[in-house]
This record gives C-alpha cells, structure tokens and sequence, in this order.
C-alpha cells in the first residue's frame, strides 16, 4: 500500500509490530533510538518510511535525525533487500590490502554495480567502511559472517555458496 507521494507504507502487522517494539522499550528517550533500529530491521528486514516517522514523533526527534542515523550504519536497509547481501569492506586498512581490485572483480562476476542487486534479484553488493576485522583485510560480509584475507577466487566461492 502506497501513501499519496507514492511512499510504500507499512502493513497492519507491520505498524503493529513497530509499536509493540517501541511500548517494549525500556525508555522511549533517544538513547535508545539505535536498539529500536536495530529491532525494526530484524523484524522487518529493513527500516521503512514510517517506522522512521514512528520511531521520530516516539522519541521527540526530527525524521530526519533518525534518517540521518539509520542510513549512516551499513546495519539498516531503508528498503527490502535481496535474499543474499554481499557487503564489501571499502576503508582505508581493506584498501592497503586490495579491496578495490576485489570490488572490481565482484561487480564484474555479478554484473552489477554497488547497492544493486543481480538481475534474477538474489543477489545485493554493498560497499561498507569497516567490518572490524582490519587486520585480515580485504573483508567480507556474507550472510552475517565475515570473511578476512578474501581472494578473488575465495569470493567466487562465497558467491556460488549464496545462490
């Protein structure tokens, strides 16, 4: 269901769930803005519009405050995702180690671009800054695990592994 901008708006359970979360909170001060993120996208498997706007009036804070911090971390999708997410880390300690010359060879096996997904929809690359695991660069995320010292052929494998 869509508003009048053409804004996709949450289910009924969907609201619903949001609210439970927030009346489940300890306290609704903006502290706790990051663990309620946090839930929302495990329960929804993204942070859509109007829980930013629940989140935001709940709290006392602008939207744009908790727009700002939910598309600051590589944490919070602001939109569905593909089944697989393949998060590749960009910083300056991945990029001492090859990291760029692993997101070319990413973006040439899936044929795509970072933040879109493969034509059959399965597959999504992100670029993210810091896993923390900087001292086995270059990293990657795959299905909530990271991967140290990743070759090209090892994210061939990593890649055949979530199709």
């Amino acid at each position: 269901m869509d508003d009048r901008n053409g804004t996709p708006q949450l289910s009924p359970g969907d609201l619903a769930l949001v609210r439970d979360l927030l009346t489940q909170a300890p306290a609704l001060t903006p502290d706790a803005l990051l663990p309620l993120l946090h839930a929302v996208q495990q329960r929804l498997g993204h942070v859509p519009p109007e829980a930013i706007r629940l989140l935001a009036d709940a709290l006392n804070l602008s939207r744009a405050e908790v727009h700002g911090v939910a598309s600051f971390y590589h944490d919070f999708d602001l939109a569905p995702t593909p089944e697989h997410v393949v998060q590749l880390c960009m910083a300056e300690a991945c990029q001492s180690v090859g990291c760029r010359e692993l997101a070319s060879h990413a973006q040439a096996r899936l044929g795509v671009d970072f933040d879109e997904a493969t034509p059959d929809g399965r597959v999504q690359l992100k670029r993210v800054y810091c896993l923390g695991n900087c001292a086995t660069g270059p990293n990657v995320r795959v299905a909530d695990r990271i991967y140290g010292r990743v070759t090209p052929e090892r994210l061939d494998a990593l890649l055949e592994d979530s199709r």
